[in-house]
């Protein structure tokens, strides 16, 4: 016999709104799949175009190296090199000449590192420059505009996404192109009789060089705030060429300014327009470029006699105590509040 089993109709509980910071996060993780090739990929084949230069650099001197030796044009301190002894060249060094060994695999590990940093600067500059305007040229805003998601955590999403998810990913890739760069050294001493850990590792400052890559984030953040905020007021302000407008208006106030001797006024010359004004407003976004305002100016061949110290974490925190960084923050944040407004009552681009 077949039973008909009424049954109540269920009862769903009441589902609670996403809290801010988990719709934050999924932004976060929007803005990164929509430009994970800039963020993460373009930074991680710079550092592997770096490693694999020093690479050929390496087997070209190997050569070059290799053929002098079997001519006998080259010599080098009576040492039969068939490859070059390092072992037994490094053993006749005195403390002086170690340290200048040291400071030059220093001087390597940052070169070949900065190859992110480099591609970092171009990508977070045209990742600001377009954030806004190009959802409004695609009019995908109107999409974005219909879900549950205020105009400003959108804008501070894109923000946070150019100073700090990008500087993250950038120094993940230096750290590695770092990491691949020592590894290669350890293989050529190794393969030379010296000994890597020595000689690589311990003569250097590998560790040092890291930390002072990873302090560099916070100062980053602040010290990149007025370019960030500038790029992206011109891209939720201009219907048309972006690009154009962020660069022409800093610089030809700056021309003006200096044209008409402006800065006299306030006894200051154009130079410093052009410094703190121009300069701020479109270069902040390089990594390093608050080293000129930290305190390298106290620093002399007497007191600093390892690369590591002029990228230290405390030269880089010095920063901290800059006016001119907070001043920067300040007129950064107040640019990316303009944009938020401005994103609120304009939606497509001409």
């Amino acid at each position: 016999m077949n039973t008909v089993i009424d049954t109540l109709p269920s009862q769903r509980a009441p589902v609670a709104a996403p809290h801010a910071t988990h719709k934050f996060k999924l932004l976060l993780r929007r803005e990164f799949w929509e430009h994970k090739g800039g963020f993460l990929w373009a930074p991680l084949v710079a550092g592997g175009i770096s490693l694999l230069l020093t690479i050929m650099a390496i087997v070209v001197g190997e050569v070059v190296a290799r053929r002098a030796i079997a001519s006998g044009k080259l010599q080098v301190d009576d040492v039969m090199v068939n490859g070059l002894d390092i072992g037994k060249l490094t053993s006749t060094m005195d403390a002086k000449q170690l340290h200048d060994f040291g400071n030059g695999i220093d001087i390597s590990l940052l070169m070949a590192s900065s190859w992110p940093f480099i591609v970092l600067a171009f990508v977070v500059f045209f990742y600001c420059l377009g954030a806004l305007y190009d959802e409004r040229k695609d009019r995908s805003v109107l999409f974005w505009k219909s879900l549950p998601v205020s105009d400003s955590e959108t804008v501070l999403s894109k923000a946070a996404s150019a100073l700090l998810v990008a500087p993250v990913l950038a120094v993940a890739a230096g750290l590695a192109t770092m990491l691949g760069f020592l590894l290669v050294v350890s293989v050529v001493i190794a393969l030379h009789g010296g000994n890597p850990l020595s000689l690589a590792w311990g003569a250097g400052s590998p560790f040092a060089m890291a930390g002072s890559l990873l302090a560099s984030i916070p100062v980053y953040a602040l010290w990149a705030l007025p370019t960030a905020g500038w790029l992206l007021l011109c891209s939720a302000w201009a219907r048309s060429k972006p690009f154009l407008w962020a660069i022409m208006i800093p610089v030809f106030s700056g021309i003006f300014v200096s044209w008409f001797d402006l800065m006299n006024v306030f006894n200051l010359e154009s130079g410093w327009f052009w410094k703190n004004i121009v300069a701020r407003a479109l270069l902040s976004l390089v990594p390093g470029s608050w080293l000129g305002n930290a305190e390298l100016r106290h620093m002399t061949p007497d007191n600093v006699d390892r690369v590591a110290q002029l990228i230290s974490p405390a030269t880089t925190w010095s920063m901290l105590l800059a006016p001119q960084l907070w001043i920067g923050a300040v007129a950064g944040a107040a640019m990316i509040f303009a944009a938020i407004q401005l994103r609120r009552r304009r939606e497509l681009a001409d």
